[in-house]
């Protein structure tokens, strides 16, 4: 749903407001900004290396 609201050019602070978590502690709340830009940016290092599976991660 992330990967649609941000092709139709939507803020990632609108982007947030769509999207509810579903599961865990913050369940039934809307994920941050910031959440959502990690997980988009996660998901197009993995879609730009499909040969690598793992997760990158920055370091601090």
């Amino acid at each position: 749903m992330a990967l649609h609201l941000r092709d139709q050019e939507m803020s990632l602070r609108d982007i947030a407001k769509r999207l509810v978590i579903t599961t865990g502690a913050k369940k039934g709340q809307h994920p941050s900004p910031a959440t959502v830009m990690r997980m988009l940016r996660e998901h197009d290092q993995l879609t730009a290396n499909p040969g690598h599976s793992e997760i990158l991660v920055p370091l601090p």
